[in-house]
């Protein structure tokens, strides 16, 4: 069996290969058993497991498996952009109500503009984060991203709020349930929940109001409840389940489309994700989209 090293995507035989890694580091002396430290490829997860416990996913395996996830990715895009189609033309026609009627316009008698509310995206993992923001460029959502480890995050959020004046923020990276542990109302029992803890504090400090912003944190595995408490709209993960690495881009995605007249259902917002109910929660939370008239010629 060809060794395992550092930077193979993997999966563990004990999980039937459920979920696919990869290898962050190998740790263990000689005499000792192996361990690999692991990483999610699409899932939002940090894992310690037994070298033993591994297989390598060979290249045609893990091509099937990323395509699966593009196709997944690509149905939840053309839902969102059909959802958006019928939301613009309530906002044209509320539009036209309050008398913004140009003949001259469109079809709908409204020659507006869009704005969009706008992301501050703080990702402790670089190829999530890439991921990411080039999701975000697809919906035509304006984002600023930054690659901040998450026991750090706390530190600079604050100055990156300062800087970019968001609607919404976004904390996250990779979490998880210490194998062993027990206890899950204890949050030192998780990976980097406490981390993401500190940074949505740190956030409140500079705005205190979660309808002036709005803040999305955790990862997998996630201790919902603190984050929540701390001062989040929405956060990871209810059940403590795995959440797909898009999830809180399906979240905000909702947010930042909905129009400022609206509050939106909080089921409406879980069910565009990938993961649902069981890895996403949160409170109700006002849209941050505005409708604008008229669109210069310019």
């Amino acid at each position: 069996m060809e060794k395992i090293k550092k930077g193979d995507v993997v999966g563990r035989k004990s999980y039937n290969k459920d979920i696919y890694f990869k290898v962050m580091d190998i740790y263990g002396g000689i005499g000792e058993k192996e361990y690999c430290k692991l990483k999610g490829i699409h899932y939002r997860l940090f894992a310690d497991s037994p070298l033993e416990d591994l297989v390598k996913i060979d290249s045609a395996e893990l091509a099937q498996h990323l395509r699966e996830q593009t196709m997944k990715s690509s149905e939840h895009m053309n839902r969102i952009f059909a959802r958006r189609e019928r939301d613009r033309e309530l906002v044209f026609g509320r539009a036209v109500q309050h008398g913004h009627n140009n003949k001259a316009s469109n079809g709908n008698g409204v020659n507006g503009f869009e704005v969009p509310g706008t992301v501050l995206h703080i990702d402790g993992d670089s190829d999530y984060l890439d991921l990411c923001l080039t999701t975000y460029r697809q919906l035509n959502i304006p984002a600023d991203g930054y690659n901040i480890e998450e026991e750090q995050q706390y530190t600079m959020v604050e100055e990156l709020l300062k800087k970019h004046t968001p609607d919404l923020l976004v904390l996250t990276g990779h979490d998880g349930f210490v194998k062993g542990k027990t206890d899950f109302a204890d949050i030192n029992n998780y990976y980097s929940s406490k981390f993401f803890v500190e940074a949505v504090k740190a956030a409140r400090l500079y705005e205190k109001s979660r309808d002036d912003l709005v803040i999305f944190a955790g990862a997998c595995q996630s201790h919902y409840e603190a984050i929540l408490k701390a001062g989040a709209n929405f956060a990871s993960s209810p059940q403590r389940v795995m959440i797909h690495a898009y999830d809180p881009v399906f979240v905000v995605e909702k947010i930042a489309y909905t129009s400022i007249y609206d509050p939106i259902s909080i089921k409406e917002i879980i069910n565009g994700t990938i993961t649902g109910f069981n890895g996403i929660g949160g409170m109700e939370t006002r849209g941050k989209y505005r409708f604008g008239v008229p669109k210069s010629p310019y």
